[in-house]
């Protein structure tokens, strides 16, 4: 028997969604993992020293360890209106010389705000579910927030400063692309084709049938109201998940030269993507 696939993702309502039916093995029950639930820039870290086989991981991390990894076509998050937020307590903050908290280095997230935003912000690392609570306690100018964080920022009494999203759109006319499924490239062709083809089966298993994961998803987000969790999976699983597609990889390369233009980021490798277009 073959060892288990050691597997990488988030607790987060799309993560879980997602990946339900595979864990649980309603699809490709001949494969076997060990998972790890962790937040998206540990996953970011431990796919970059090689310590999972299958990873959900920024596409800004991506980038840099291209050589050794490809994404999977399914399973991502990109889209239109998924971008991460500014927020402040104060919404007519200048972002000129604020201290802003970021979710980490390796997140889109960071690499959206090195786009957008004047070189004098000083970042302030934090991992993503803390950065809320240090804006609205002062600890901080801002906070560059993702994930369900932007359903739930007006409870902590703050104001939106800037969507990255939006401006990215508007910038570019592409979807942004946060983060994808990726997995080494030395695995074996046969395990590879596998992979894809499971994580593929299992975001078409949990859009054909969104209450089989509702248990799961909820164990692993149980702080977040059930609105919250539905409005969350309906913003970040979208035709996207199920491929990317032509616009979606045209959207990752945009990303990459945006960034290379700016001298944020070598220019990856052009064959990112397992399996054909």
């Amino acid at each position: 028997m073959n060892a288990p696939l050691r597997l990488g993702f988030s607790p987060c309502p799309n993560d879980a969604f997602v990946f339900h039916a595979l864990v649980h093995g309603l699809v490709a029950p001949d494969l076997s993992w060990t998972v790890h639930l962790e937040d998206v820039e540990r996953l970011n870290g431990l796919a970059q020293d090689g310590e999972l086989d299958v990873a959900k991981v920024s596409y800004h991390a991506f980038g840099r360890i291209a050589d050794e990894w490809w994404m999977l076509p399914s399973g991502g998050a990109m889209g239109h209106g998924v971008g991460p937020l500014i927020v402040a307590r104060d919404d007519r903050l200048e972002l000129n010389e604020a201290t802003v908290a970021t979710p980490g280095g390796g997140t889109t997230a960071n690499l959206l705000l090195d786009l957008y935003a004047p070189a004098s912000v000083r970042r302030v690392e934090m991992r993503y579910d803390t950065i809320m609570p240090a804006v609205e306690a002062g600890e901080v100018d801002a906070g560059l927030i993702i994930h369900e964080s932007r359903f739930t920022y007006p409870e902590h009494g703050l104001h939106r400063v800037a969507d990255l999203g939006e401006w990215w759109e508007t910038w570019t006319g592409a979807p942004i692309p946060l983060g994808g499924i990726a997995v080494r490239r030395d695995l074996p062709e046969e395990t590879l084709d596998r992979v894809a083809a499971a994580v593929h089966a299992s975001v078409v298993a949990a859009r054909r049938d969104p209450s089989a994961s509702a248990a799961y998803v909820a164990a692993h987000a149980q702080e977040l109201s059930p609105e919250v969790r539905e409005r969350h999976i309906d913003t970040y699983v979208n035709d996207f998940t199920l491929d990317v597609g032509p616009v979606g990889r045209a959207a990752v390369d945009t990303l990459f030269e945006r960034a290379a233009q700016r001298g944020l980021m070598p220019l990856p490798r052009p064959d990112l993507f397992w399996g054909r277009p």
